[in-house]
């Protein structure tokens, strides 16, 4: 197995990518591998104002700052896209990750289900491993 070397993790701005993001920073103190936080947008999104991605950058700051990790080691992509198309490409260039880590449910997430369809198509289609962070399991 090769030593892992860069963790892309999916990044809505819910409550769940958030816990995502603390527990691919963590993992990446602990292994010294680079993380790439990784944000799909699709035609709505193109249409609405730059504010809202501005928010979630400054969100992945806040999360950056708060974990401890040097900033040098994360990094922001957007991919064209549904979320799970885009995450499933970012173990290609110029992402290149080893390790997917996405939150049990996004956005769009409907009480009662264990993982929503980005977690659920993750743990079915990706061709490197798959962490999903529970619901409620920050940093752990």
């Amino acid at each position: 197995m090769s030593p892992l070397e860069k963790i892309a993790v999916g990044f809505d701005g819910s409550g769940d990518a958030e816990a995502a993001v603390r527990w691919a920073f963590e993992l990446a103190r602990q292994v010294g591998a680079d993380v790439v936080v990784v944000h799909a947008v699709g035609l709505l999104e193109y249409a609405a104002d730059r504010g809202a991605a501005v928010e979630l950058e400054q969100t992945v700051e806040r999360l950056t700052r708060e974990a401890g990790i040097d900033p040098a080691r994360v990094h922001w992509h957007v991919g064209d896209g549904d979320p799970c198309s885009v995450l499933i490409r970012a173990v290609f260039a110029p992402v290149a990750a080893d390790l997917l880590v996405v939150g049990s449910r996004g956005q769009g997430a409907h009480a009662g289900l264990l993982l929503g369809s980005t977690s659920h198509e993750l743990a079915e289609h990706a061709t490197v491993p798959v962490v999903i962070v529970p619901t409620g399991r920050e940093g752990q």
